[in-house]
């Protein structure tokens, strides 16, 4: 099963975590005890999670907010690109499984969604009790930029960009809210859970050997222009000339003319048989193992001439090419000084996922198991006979 959760607070973009943390803390100015580390051990923000009835069906309580099926059942999860809640995910499996069946499939994303929703609470919670003076007018103002962004992100279109927010199952009060609790989370997980020591050069180049295959890896690339002469194609009046003969003749006297001074790319419209002979035999940087018969040969012919220059006449299989080069690179990897930015941010990044699997595993100690699971299995039994009706 391949999906994302939709989790804003605990699973944000790298670089959208960056940005909101500094932002957050120039709004607020920072607070008591903000240079605490990672390092400094378990960080008490955990309340009792209970169970309970409200009009007959269950809850879970945290910390005084109640958290229902319907919020577990309904909340947006990114599948292909689009938002789907779990109902609507799970609807055909639901109708195709047994009641057993489907528990087992459908159990993993109902428990991170349920734990996602347990852990935005209690993070939120406990960063506002960081503050001794009112955030909110500040908080008000960072959550109307970011409204403000997403809908700059649809040209302006606000029906769009409603409708984005509707697959979300969001409308624009309660995605304003929710970029409040984002926000203010950031900040205290940014100051409060992230080992924040600098970052050494010795983790910058480690970072970037694990990563430089992947990422960094830059392949060989081409660009030149082509005047591609096939014999098959002249027009000759006289049915004695060999037509490979010919080509050839006129190849040479088009490389006297272009030596002479003549535009290369006028004379490849007027003489090239080839395909990008209407954009003056320009062929757009392409790798060179991409050539294909016969073109295959220009690779070998590209690597013996520097940009701006000729090459010609080669020939093969029926044809005759003229090559001006346009441009090269061999293949490689980015610098690292030109990536230490991005192997920065890695590293921020993998410190913040290294915290939060930490969070995560203290919050789970914080559930009662029969409790969670009988949660739980009441969503996915609802699911099931909301599915099977």
């Amino acid at each position: 099963m391949n999906f994302t959760l939709y989790r804003p607070t605990l699973r944000p973009r790298m670089r959208n975590s960056i940005f909101l943390s500094i932002l957050i803390f120039l709004l607020i100015g920072g607070c008591e005890d903000s240079n605490q580390s990672a390092e400094s051990g378990h960080i008490a923000i955990m309340q009792k999670i209970t169970a309970s009835k409200v009009a007959g069906e269950s809850v879970l309580v945290v910390s005084g907010e109640v958290i229902t099926s319907s919020d577990i059942i309904e909340s947006p999860v990114e599948l292909n690109g689009r938002y789907v809640s779990p109902k609507e995910h799970f609807k055909l499996l639901a109708k195709t499984s047994t009641p057993q069946e489907f528990k087992k499939l459908a159990q993993p994303l109902i428990d991170e969604i349920l734990m996602s929703k347990i852990s935005e609470i209690l993070l939120y919670q406990q960063a506002k009790r960081q503050f001794e003076k009112n955030i909110d007018e500040a908080l008000e103002k960072a959550a109307e930029k970011e409204v403000r962004k997403f809908f700059m992100e649809f040209g302006g279109d606000e029906a769009k960009a409603e409708g984005k927010l509707k697959q979300m199952g969001m409308d624009r009060q309660k995605f304003k809210e929710n970029r409040k609790r984002f926000i203010l989370t950031q900040w205290y997980i940014s100051t409060k859970l992230i080992d924040n020591k600098p970052i050494t050069h010795t983790e910058l180049m480690n970072c970037y050997k694990q990563m430089k295959e992947q990422y960094f890896f830059t392949p060989a690339k081409l660009e030149f222009r082509l005047i591609d002469i096939q014999p098959a194609e002249l027009d000759v009046t006289d049915p004695n000339l060999d037509k490979l003969e010919q080509a050839g003749t006129l190849a040479n006297q088009l490389i006297e003319r272009i030596q002479a001074g003549e535009d290369f790319s006028e004379l490849a419209k007027q003489y090239s048989h080839g395909h990008m002979r209407e954009f003056g035999g320009l062929w757009k940087p392409i790798q060179p193992e991409s050539l294909a018969e016969p073109y295959d040969v220009l690779a070998a012919e590209a690597e013996k001439i520097e940009p701006g220059q000729i090459a010609g006449p080669i020939e093969a299989e029926e044809h005759i090419f003229i090559m001006k080069l346009e441009d090269k690179c061999s293949k490689g990897f980015q610098p690292f000084e030109k990536v230490q930015a991005e192997l920065e941010q890695k590293i921020f990044f993998d410190r913040r996922q290294k915290a939060l699997e930490k969070l995560d595993a203290e919050l789970a100690q914080q559930v009662d198991m029969n409790e969670k699971n009988e949660f739980i299995d009441f969503c996915i039994d609802k699911i099931y006979q909301m599915s099977n009706q």
